[in-house]
């Protein structure tokens, strides 16, 4: 497999318990994957005291690249900057609490090879909230079937991609939704998306903020509004 340089990025919103162990495993995972690496962290406004953290790890190492934005944009600003910043050639995603085993990240990186985007599903039940369990089910139906795309979780913890795929690419998204936009925006330029299977580390520390309601209402307005208005 060619080595190719690999951008890591990483939308935060109040991970001070997670932050600096997954930097560690990041860069311990990129230097296996690559020569030339850069670990970008898009800090979503959070109040825990996570982005001065980074900050701090960011001048004592030249590959941590922290972003600030000032106000919390619901994921889906915090991830734009993140994927739109990235300078290297494979740009991988994934959640401030690294989910994802290196093994599978090395797997899905192999997939890359015949695809422009790799996208990964669980393999597994893996929230025990029978409430979450509902509206991811829910959401990726309606997006089957608002925008006919196939895929089997559109909001999955790794994605990894070709950076040409963001070349020229304007994100309007600042949900959870962006993850539909792009697989949408990069399939009618003709880019070629693959999917894995893998079964995600449980979450330890800290709390996702996915299910939280004015998310999941900024997510089914940028849903609408990418359907009806364009």
């Amino acid at each position: 497999m060619q080595k190719r340089s690999v951008s890591f990025v990483f939308p935060m919103y109040n991970e001070a318990e997670n932050i600096e162990y997954t930097l560690r495993k990041a860069a311990h995972l990129a230097a296996q994957l690559a020569d030339d690496y850069e670990l970008i962290v898009v800090d979503d406004g959070s109040t825990d005291g996570c982005g001065l953290l980074v900050d701090t790890l960011a001048s004592k190492d030249l590959h941590i690249k922290s972003i600030r934005l000032k106000k919390n944009t619901k994921f889906g600003g915090a991830l734009a900057k993140g994927l739109l910043s990235a300078s290297k050639e494979v740009v991988i995603y994934t959640d401030a609490d690294f989910p994802a085993k290196e093994a599978d990240v090395h797997k899905a990186l192999r997939l890359l090879d015949d695809a422009d985007i790799v996208t990964s599903y669980s393999l597994v039940i893996k929230d025990s909230s029978f409430k979450r369990i509902v509206m991811s089910k829910t959401y990726n139906f309606l997006v089957h079937l608002l925008f006919g795309l196939n895929i089997h979780d559109v909001n999955s913890g790794l994605k990894l991609y070709k950076r040409e795929v963001f070349s020229g690419m304007e994100l309007k998204s600042k949900s959870p939704f962006i993850d539909v936009e792009i697989f949408l925006k990069a399939m009618r330029k003709g880019h070629k998306v693959k999917q894995y299977g893998l079964i995600f580390e449980l979450r330890t520390k800290g709390k996702s903020m996915i299910s939280k309601p004015s998310i999941v209402a900024r997510t089914f307005w940028d849903m609408l509004a990418c359907k009806f208005a364009g």
